[in-house]
């Protein structure tokens, strides 16, 4: 009922563009409930750039959650973006690094949106950049909504979102400023408030609030797989799309459980690594000095199992089928780990050595283990192992779980190589589909393999946009000339994108299997994680449990 209301509201708003003198013009300016904007054409389509929504979380408002922001009066310029939320400037030589650091603020909830002229109930998809939640940006090129706004008739959206100590850490003083004495999952709290704005003014935009789909990317996946688990989301989203996402364990608010330590104590530990007494202490930290040696001292950012925001352990929610019961595109790339080596042990010395590590962790496991990455192929089997645990094991998970709720899944594997890459010793890395799904070859970041300007290249970039955008507009991914993607079902059908599209059966067999028992295995033991540390370097796994079976 809510969502019928605020879609008449916003069709209002959608009258009130239609009829506006200058749309589109250089300086089309658009109506909506939060207030008027003026923004940019460019090639048929209209982009409004930082546009605020939520208040800005400064001063007493750091670590609180988003407050909603006040109507603006006037025309808001929305041709430029907005900072960025404070992250880390030194990324070193990583492939992901822009040029140079983002502009940087606490006042950064900002997003952006890229709609074809004259458009009318279109599907909206919002996007939620990945960076382990410590990195990113909206605004970064390879995320620009242009291409897919233009070639598909979609109202794209990019959104900042807290990151960091910022946007996640937990204390017992901010649980106890908090009416549900609750703390952290700020970021995630963010993304909710985004959809909400969404829902309340797309419809100004030209797109259709009754029909939104979220999509990210690493930890913009993660966040999508939160957002399905979490409440609070609930409605504020049509399908969901997960690339590269990760069901790992994570911190309660106050107990420990599975090897995490919780939250707030953390929070308590961050404080005293800073040499730091209390809250006030952290709040009067310089932003960015807070931010760079938070992360110097270990802190790492994650969701808070809370009761609220987070009801349970993502696992949990799945397993009892009390995620958001949407549609689901999601899947993995071939070479996620070849960009991530921190993920991956040393090779041993030797085979034998190997497999000695294998079966003293394994035990009767072992052989299934080493059938899937054997001791004759070292490197690449210790590439292999972490990538399956991580990203494999999830997207499939989620594609069954989704299933058994009558919701049809869409699995795929990223797995096309082209030389740039290949010769870098990274084909099909992590993120390396993104710029083929947004149509953004030729902008990727400094360090980034380049694409080669071919046909194929642009073939295989149409048809991925073709088919993520089919998906956010009826939830059935189809691309022209194209094969169709059939559901995961009973086939355990996905899609591989190699050269071109192809359509398979059975990802990898074995690996899912595998990789559920020792996770259910971890979970009934509940002492140790089931995150990072896997294969030659994982904790002995625990003995068999019924449950398991």
């Amino acid at each position: 009922m809510m969502r019928t209301v605020i879609g008449a509201l916003s069709a209002l708003a959608v009258i009130g563009y239609a009829l506006t003198p200058t749309a589109g013009l250089a300086d089309p300016v658009v109506e909506a409930p939060a207030g008027a904007l003026r923004g940019e054409t460019a090639d048929g389509v209209i982009v409004f750039r930082g546009i605020p929504y939520a208040a800005p979380p400064v001063g007493w408002r750091r670590w609180r959650p988003p407050a909603e922001a006040p109507r603006w009066r006037g025309t808001r310029d929305a041709t430029r973006f907005g900072a960025a939320c404070h992250q880390p400037t030194a990324r070193g030589t990583s492939i992901y690094a822009a040029a140079e650091a983002p502009t940087m603020s606490e006042d950064c909830l900002f997003l952006n949106v890229w709609a074809p002229e004259g458009v009318r109930e279109a599907p909206v998809f919002v996007w939620i950049h990945g960076g382990a939640l410590s990195t990113g940006a909206s605004h970064e090129a390879m995320y620009d909504g242009a291409r897919m706004a233009a070639s598909q008739g979609m109202v794209v959206v990019s959104i900042n979102y807290r990151l960091g100590v910022l946007g996640y850490l937990a204390h017992p003083e901010l649980s106890a400023e908090s009416r549900k004495d609750v703390s952290g999952n700020y970021g995630l709290l963010d993304q909710i408030a985004a959809l909400k704005w969404i829902e309340a003014n797309i419809g100004a935009f030209g797109g259709d609030p009754d029909n939104v789909t979220i999509a990210g990317e690493s930890a913009g996946a993660l966040s999508v797989t939160y957002l399905m688990a979490s409440p609070g989301a609930r409605g504020l989203f049509d399908r969901a799309i997960a690339q590269s996402a990760y069901m790992i364990s994570t911190p309660e608010l106050r107990s420990r459980r599975y090897g995490d330590p919780p939250a707030e104590a953390v929070g308590v530990w961050l404080q005293a690594q800073l040499g730091l007494t209390n809250l006030a202490d952290l709040r009067a930290m310089d932003a960015q000095d807070l931010t760079t040696r938070s992360l110097a001292t270990g802190y790492m950012p994650w969701g808070t199992i809370d009761g609220q925001v987070l009801p349970e352990q993502l696992v949990q929610v799945f397993d009892r089928g009390e995620q958001a019961p949407v549609p689901l595109l999601v899947g993995f790339n071939q070479g996620e780990i070849r960009s991530l080596r921190v993920l991956a042990p040393p090779a041993p010395d030797s085979a034998a050595a190997y497999e000695e590590a294998v079966r003293g962790r394994y035990g009767e496991l072992a052989d299934a283990f080493l059938a899937l990455y054997p001791s004759d192929s070292l490197a690449e089997s210790v590439l292999a192992a972490p990538r399956d645990a991580l990203y494999g094991w999830t997207a499939e998970r989620m594609a069954r779980r989704q299933t058994a709720l009558g919701q049809p899944a869409f699995l795929y594997l990223f797995d096309h190589g082209y030389p740039a890459a290949d010769e870098a010793d990274l084909h099909a890395f992590h993120a390396a589909e993104i710029p083929y799904v947004f149509g953004n070859l030729d902008r990727t970041p400094p360090r980034w393999p380049a694409i080669p300007e071919t046909p194929l290249e642009q073939g295989l970039s149409d048809a991925m946009m073709g088919y993520w955008a089919s998906f956010a507009r009826d939830g059935v991914p189809t691309a022209p000339g194209q094969p169709d993607w059939p559901a995961y079902g009973q086939p355990r059908a996905y899609m591989a994108f190699e050269e071109g599209p192809m359509v398979r059966e059975r990802l990898m067999p074995g690996m899912f299997e595998l990789r559920e028992t020792e996770v259910c295995r971890r979970r009934v033991a509940g002492g140790t994680p089931w995150n990072w540390a896997v294969g030659i370097v994982a904790a002995p796994l625990p003995p068999a449990a019924p449950a398991c079976q």
